[in-house]
């Protein structure tokens, strides 16, 4: 079972940044570069919605409340996947998971999820 651990979450006040990783805690799901990855989010009261996905040939998904203020990447080296968000706001609140997809062409990757991790956005 792939593992997966997110870190670099918080509370940061409007306008801030952060940056959220993902790595798996248990090597299991190999050749990193050739699977595709996401990043979502569930606001309080809300159902969890895709906001970020990245195919391994590099085609990226963007939610359009986050387009242009967040970018998802990933390190080969690393095998890592980072989210980047700057200009937060305060309704970007919310727990975020990434997700692993073993299909690397899949816009919408759901296989492997990690805990999650809470960050919140102060006005």
């Amino acid at each position: 079972q792939v593992q997966l651990v997110e870190s670099g979450g918080g509370f940061v006040q409007a306008g801030g940044s952060l940056r959220l990783s993902c790595a798996q805690s248990r090597i299991i799901l190999s050749v990193f570069w050739s699977r595709a990855m996401g990043w979502y989010r569930q606001a309080p009261g809300k159902e969890r919605e895709l906001i970020a996905a990245l195919t391994s040939d590099g085609k990226t998904n963007y939610a359009d409340s986050v387009k242009g203020r967040f970018t998802i990447s990933k390190d080969n080296n690393r095998k890592t996947w980072y989210l980047q968000m700057n200009s937060l706001k305060p309704e970007d609140t919310g727990v975020y998971y990434c997700v692993v997809d073993r299909d690397g062409s899949n816009v919408v990757p759901n296989d492997y999820w990690g805990q999650g991790i809470q960050v919140t956005v102060s006005s």
